[in-house]
């Protein structure tokens, strides 16, 4: 049950952490240096976090899923907020 938990939270907190490079990752040229490093940047963050917690590496396709979920939500966000002044 806890080791669950922890994987829940790992991912949230990969979603989480990954909304404002979403958002900032919005203002740059598709492919260009700033945009790689806005993706890839929180990598490192939560390979850390997974380390820490002892989560296994079979937790890495969730925290992906979460991080791309968070990209696109800060997308999304940044977005909409051009759209409405």
């Amino acid at each position: 049950m806890q080791v669950s938990l922890s994987v829940t939270g790992l991912v949230y907190l990969a979603f989480i952490i990954n909304i404002p490079c979403g958002y900032i990752r919005e203002n740059y040229k598709k492919f260009s240096p700033m945009w790689w490093i806005l993706i890839h940047i929180c990598i490192p963050i939560i390979i850390a976090l997974r380390i820490f917690a002892g989560i296994s590496w079979h937790a890495i396709p969730l925290t992906l899923g979460g991080s791309v979920a968070g990209q696109i939500v800060g997308g999304i966000i940044n977005r909409r907020r051009k759209q409405n002044g």
